[in-house]
């Protein structure tokens, strides 16, 4: 099925920033959507933006942390569209610290969010792609995973697997499966320093402030490689202010 209109895009982390307006992206060329989330009235928030304009979405409660929930996303775009087309892992944390505050937590938290988490997906969405003998799976990663920076190495180590991940899955993937990474620079999202040290969140803040760009580039991105022609795989996409070293 080539292009984007009538595709089955099931979405992580949907409930807003990247994954919301990808949603929305989508959903206006006339995808139909399956989006998870944890925050379950911000996700039927989306949900109900895009029905309100003619749109189809589903939303289902998702922790990319547990197995059985990526496997309830994946049986709802099923149950509700009788396919699945494009799995996007887009769910993540940017809990960053200096390696001396010690934040144990918030590491763990990126690993099971991000390496885990997109495992899952993985997992989950592969064999009915192989069943179907199509499909495709975009990663969203981040420039970290190109550019290590302080004190964000435990972030950029994450992202930097998700960038390995993906390509040794492009590898496997045979001539019917697509897949794409996608890696954002800094992006205007409510994420952005969230749960961060006090003074590294601050910072975080400032710059996004003064040369974040909006989600909804990141979205188009997307949209991109997912509209390719059948027999088409974008393998990465990096997308970054023009104002980002």
């Amino acid at each position: 099925m080539p292009g984007i209109e009538g595709k089955v895009v099931a979405i992580t982390g949907a409930s807003s920033g990247i994954g919301a307006e990808t949603a929305l992206h989508l959903a206006g060329k006339g995808a139909r959507l399956v989006l998870g989330a944890r925050r379950r009235e911000r996700l039927d928030e989306v949900v109900a933006r895009i029905t309100a304009q003619g749109g189809s979405a589903v939303g289902t409660t998702v922790d990319v942390t547990r197995r059985e929930d990526l496997r309830h996303l994946t049986a709802t775009a099923l149950d509700r569209f009788g396919r699945l087309d494009v799995l996007v892992s887009n769910a993540g944390t940017m809990a960053v610290s200096p390696f001396d505050e010690l934040r144990q937590d918030d590491w763990d938290a990126m690993v099971a969010t991000h390496i885990t988490g997109l495992l899952n997906g993985i997992a989950a969405a592969l064999p009915v792609f192989r069943q179907q003998r199509s499909g495709h799976f975009v990663n969203v990663a981040s420039t970290a995973a190109y550019v290590v920076k302080s004190p964000q190495a435990v972030y950029a180590a994450t992202k930097t697997a998700v960038k390995v991940l993906t390509e040794g899955l492009r590898q496997e993937s045979g001539p019917d499966l697509r897949v794409t990474l996608v890696s954002p620079g800094f992006t205007d999202t409510e994420g952005v320093g969230k749960g961060a040290s006090p003074e590294v969140a601050a910072a975080l803040s400032r710059q996004r402030e003064e040369i974040a760009m909006p989600p909804s580039a990141v979205a188009a991105a997307i949209g991109y490689a997912i509209d390719q022609p059948e027999g088409v795989d974008v393998s990465e996409i990096v997308v970054r202010p023009t104002a980002q070293a």
